[in-house]
């Protein structure tokens, strides 16, 4: 489990250097074009559908990183109500569920972005629209990996007080 918990933190700190770049350039970007709209009465053309996309990426990281901290939505009137031990096992197959939700959106979304290649639709200097929504499929198999972490990890817990409570 340290090894997964390990590989894990890297991916986040990746995921973390990815989100501050895209905010940085968001920020940059919209400053540069407030300032030409205002001052010279132009723009960079492709500006704004260019920081559309990019919150598009801020979106899915941050989701994914909520996903491993287990700050996403979430809905416990019920886990009020149980035992521990009753949690764990609500826990496991709430996040199997989720992990489950997030398989057929990854693969929904990469039927879409199949479907985009075939379009040939470009976003500026002929660079295909389709890369810059590559991270709805990516985000959401993050984050079914990190519901299957986390039901592995409660299922680990689980067993592992079950052992002490025998022993």
């Amino acid at each position: 489990m340290k090894i997964i918990n390990s590989i894990n933190n890297i991916l986040a700190k990746i995921e973390t250097v990815f989100l501050i770049t895209i905010l940085i350039t968001m920020i940059l970007l919209a400053f540069v074009q407030v300032i030409l709209r205002n001052f010279f009465s132009t723009s960079i053309l492709w500006g704004d559908t260019f920081l559309r996309h990019l919150v598009l990426w801020i979106a899915f990281i941050g989701a994914s990183l909520a996903t491993k901290e287990s700050r996403h939505i979430n809905i416990d009137a019920l886990s009020r109500l149980l035992s521990t031990p009753a949690k764990r096992v609500a826990a496991i197959i709430i996040n199997l569920f989720a992990a489950a939700v997030c398989y057929f959106l990854m693969r929904a979304s990469i039927t879409f972005l199949k479907s985009e290649q075939r379009s040939g639709s470009t976003l500026f200097a002929e660079i295909p629209v389709w890369i810059f929504q590559i991270i709805i499929a990516i985000g959401f198999g993050f984050m079914m990996l990190r519901f299957l972490l986390h039901a592995l990890e409660n299922l680990f817990n689980q067993r592992f007080s079950d052992q002490k409570e025998q022993g």
